[in-house]
């Protein structure tokens, strides 16, 4: 059987241990991978795909960038709504999300809560059809629109800046802006939040904990049940972690240190 291609987008320096790591365990269980990139990718696990990132938005001089981080997140969040509307079956994936099982959407869903009330855009896969794909997509033409889902005190800020006329820019807005919250409050409306896979399938370890991926490896398979099909590292903030206190190498005896030592992947 072949497995459904997974997707993802990388802006920056050549991929690192993390996002190799990843890649490689979606190759390993059977995905074909492609991975999109205005800039060209140097060092790339064997068998996955580069592919120009222009085939989906064209115009990397305007990437919006998160104004307190630099980090092309939102860009990402506008780029995999598009790339889900023009590659029906296609899965998306952070490069940050590390495969245990193969991933098999259902219906043409696939996409899990990482807390009890909101879904995670880091793995996603809809129908072409979706409601919730062409409301996403719409509504991420407008980058000073305020978003229905973002708390009263934020929304109270953008409404009096628009109304001085210095409307708040997406770029400006808290974390986030156009990510899970965007997606679980279009899902919601469009009926299809019932498609969610419970926390523990794609999401076992929180966000809170993720340091414990640099820990005894026994604390993380603790939380991994026998339906759980992945785990993500939080991207960025592990990545500091492990190079401000294991200087890149991940402990040995880690789920890092384990996982890296399986596929070969070397810091």
């Amino acid at each position: 059987m072949t497995l459904p291609t997974i997707a993802m987008f990388w802006d920056g320096p050549p991929p690192g241990l993390i996002e190799r790591l990843c890649i490689t365990s979606f190759l390993e269980i059977g995905h074909p991978v492609v991975v999109f990139s205005y800039k060209g990718l140097e060092g790339l696990p064997d068998g996955a795909e580069a592919a120009p990132a222009t085939d989906i938005l064209p115009d990397p001089d305007n990437i919006v960038r998160h104004e307190r981080t630099g980090s092309p997140a939102i860009h990402a969040d506008k780029f995999r709504y598009h790339l889900l509307t023009t590659h029906p079956g296609i899965i998306w994936a952070d490069t940050d999300i590390y495969c245990l099982k193969p991933f098999e959407p259902k219906d043409g869903y696939l996409f899990g809560l990482e807390t009890e009330k909101v879904v995670c855009n880091a793995v996603m896969a809809l129908p072409p059809s979706s409601q919730t794909l062409t409301d996403l997509i719409d509504f991420c033409e407008d980058e000073y629109a305020i978003p229905p889902w973002m708390m009263p005190r934020h929304k109270q800020e953008m409404r009096e800046r628009a109304e001085a006329g210095d409307p708040m820019h997406v770029s400006e807005m808290p974390w986030g802006a156009w990510g899970p919250k965007a997606l679980t409050h279009y899902l919601q409306k469009n009926d299809e939040f019932q498609h969610a896979l419970p926390e523990h399938v794609l999401y076992p370890v929180p966000f809170q904990d993720r340091r414990v991926f640099c820990r005894p490896a026994r604390r993380t398979w603790k939380v991994v049940k026998d339906d759980t099909i992945a785990l993500h590292f939080y991207g960025r903030r592990l990545r500091d972690h492990l190079q401000n206190k294991y200087d890149g190498i991940p402990p040995e005896d880690s789920l890092l240190g384990e996982l890296t030592q399986k596929h070969g992947i070397h810091a």
